[in-house]
């Protein structure tokens, strides 16, 4: 896991200058604190933050083979098995991410379709004076471009181009809209006019300081619905699990996992349990509000039954508005999802004792566990709704204006989802996984871990899994009004006491609590931040946060506040100064 960035310059531009390497360098370095470095061979300049994973003594990069030169950031799991059908090549290193450069060489822009893991990676080869940009076809590892007049520049994070003032800091009120409404933006371009994402399994061939071919690799498996029996796809799955899940713990660091109290996270720890003879680390979250769904006691009961060395934290409302402007800040690419907060104070905690973490992320979105993929599986004659019908924002009259066109990102993902013969199900699952996922979960996972040097992995996101899970018959992933059905089969028959159907309170944290215990001080400093006040109501902005009763007042209140202080950071350019309190109050 590392931080990668690079300028490719145009022809009538000047070389790649030392000093705004070394601005991408720095503004990346929390990424890679195990190395660093930057070089310039012609026009192009790599820069390379290191946290070393894998390989610790040779893995340093830029990885070198013949003209070619590779950063990357992420892990390629199956790297030994593809080692093998690279008969006669001389590896330099013990890297993982050696292999991808192999391949490349071999196979040009399409050596991505073999590789298990996630990555987004850069290699410039010298004598063709190309550069070639590739990121995992699900979108865990982050990749972001730039073209300007100067030519194309790439990084980790968005916040990186900025800082290194490569592109100013300007918003798109599209993307602004969006965040608004439904938490996180959608599609290639992000909020930053200028900054795109390479989206989940793009690989570009760049020359001369611009894109010369796009190519796209798929996540997900074409078809519909396989014909399989329960029986056989339960087998099939416990394969296909055991394999990603023995792949995801190749390291040569300490690795543990996040357990909560939920279905994905209880299979990955039978896994692991099976497959490590030492208990497991497992780390859980809880919080300080009396009433507040709790997952501590059904994940220790879990953690008892497999072995595994548990660690519980409470996240207290102290904790979360001393801390809150440093969380926010690290969403460069803003996700104004909630769970950032535990996530954030998760991986603060397990890198007091390991360097990489395995995650549920992706279970829900493979085996169908939401209940608004149920409902979009229905006719509307039977009470069907498309997901994300309506914004947070919506009935409230908060915002100067309403937003408009915040849903075309979304509508754009479900027309493309819904193709191959899929059924609606499978359909509302693409559509998450195409831009949900990346965009607000994964991005989640990535820069809450990242903030404190640790890696975040997630097996259920595996091209095997997605293979063996995807195309299942709809009644193996739902049935009598319950998702993720035949996952929850096998966890029955491998951890019974994980309790799978048992009905589950959903993953929710109590910022409306929080909100509503400092509402008076919030309301009047959120309403007064430059951000909020060309958007909003200064007087509805303080009445919302004084009195924010119901589901979606507290989470329209959260997002005002989340935007305030990403607002700060990362269009004013003004870092955290203290709490959330001296932090807005700044002039």
């Amino acid at each position: 896991m590392c931080g990668i960035a690079g300028l490719i310059a145009a022809p009538d531009a000047a070389a790649p200058d030392s000093a705004t390497l070394a601005a991408l360098e720095r503004a990346l370095a929390h990424r890679g604190p195990d190395g660093s470095g930057h070089t310039v061979v012609g026009r192009v300049g790599l820069v390379h933050n290191r946290l070393a994973i894998i390989d610790l003594a040779t893995g340093d990069q830029p990885l070198f083979a013949g003209s070619a030169a590779l950063v990357g950031n992420g892990e390629i799991y199956n790297y030994r098995e593809l080692r093998t059908t690279l008969p006669g090549v001389q590896f330099a290193t013990e890297s993982d991410n050696e292999l991808p450069l192999h391949l490349w060489l071999r196979d040009g822009p399409g050596f991505t379709r073999t590789l298990r893991g996630m990555y987004a990676l850069a290699i410039h080869e010298r004598a063709g004076r190309t550069v070639t940009l590739a990121r995992d076809p699900f979108g865990i590892k982050p990749l972001y471009i730039a073209q300007t007049k100067a030519g194309l520049a790439f990084a980790s994070e968005a916040q990186a181009l900025l800082a290194a003032g490569i592109v100013p800091r300007a918003l798109r009120p599209a993307a602004r809209d969006e965040l608004l409404q439904l938490q996180f933006t959608t599609g290639a371009e992000t909020i930053f006019p200028g900054i795109r994402r390479l989206l989940p399994g793009e690989t570009l061939v760049c020359a001369e300081g611009h894109v010369l071919e796009h190519h796209r690799l798929a996540a997900l498996p074409e078809g519909g619905p396989e014909e399989i029996g329960e029986d056989a796809a339960l087998a099939r799955l416990d394969r296909a699990l055991t394999e990603s899940v023995d792949l995801h713990q190749r390291s040569d660091v300490p690795y543990g996992m996040f357990l909560s109290g939920g279905i994905d996270s209880a299979v990955l720890l039978t896994l692991m349990a099976r497959l490590n003879a030492a208990p497991v680390r497992a780390y859980t979250a809880g919080f300080d509000v009396p009433g507040a769904a709790d997952e501590r006691a059904a994940a220790a009961a879990v953690a008892a039954a497999l072995g595994a060395r548990h660690e519980t934290l409470e996240v207290t409302q102290a904790m979360v508005w001393r801390h809150l402007p440093e969380i926010v800040a690290a969403m460069d690419d803003p996700a104004a999802d909630y769970a950032i907060i535990p996530t954030w104070f998760l991986a603060r905690r397990a890198r007091q004792e390991v360097k990489v973490v395995l995650s549920g992320e992706g279970g829900d979105e493979m085996f169908a566990g939401y209940g608004r993929y149920r409902s979009a599986a229905r006719p509307w004659w039977r009470g069907g709704r498309v997901m994300r019908g309506r914004g947070t924002f919506d009935r409230l009259d908060v915002l100067r204006s309403r937003p408009i066109a915040w849903r075309d990102g979304i509508a754009a993902a479900e027309a493309q989802a819904a193709v191959g013969g899929r059924t609606r199900l499978a359909a509302a699952q693409a559509t998450d996984i195409a831009d949900w996922l990346p965009h607000d979960l994964l991005l989640k996972l990535d820069r809450c871990l990242m903030a404190h040097a640790v890696e975040g992995r997630t097996p259920f996101l595996d091209r095997g899994v997605a293979a063996a899970a995807f195309r299942l018959p709809d009644a193996l992933k739902v049935r009598g009004g319950m998702g993720k059905w035949l996952l929850r089969q096998w966890l029955a028959r491998n951890c019974p006491a994980a309790r799978p159907f048992a009905r589950k309170q959903g993953f929710t944290v109590p910022i409306g609590a929080w909100i509503a215990g400092a509402g008076d001080r919030l309301g009047p400093l959120v309403a007064a931040q430059p951000g909020i006040a060309e958007i909003a109501e200064p007087a509805r902005v303080v009445a919302l946060f004084r009195n924010a009763a119901g589901r979606r007042a507290e989470v329209a209140a959260w997002h005002l506040l989340f935007f305030a202080l990403w607002h700060r950071t990362h269009i004013l350019g003004q870092a955290p100064i203290g709490d959330v309190f001296a932090t807005l109050a700044a002039r």
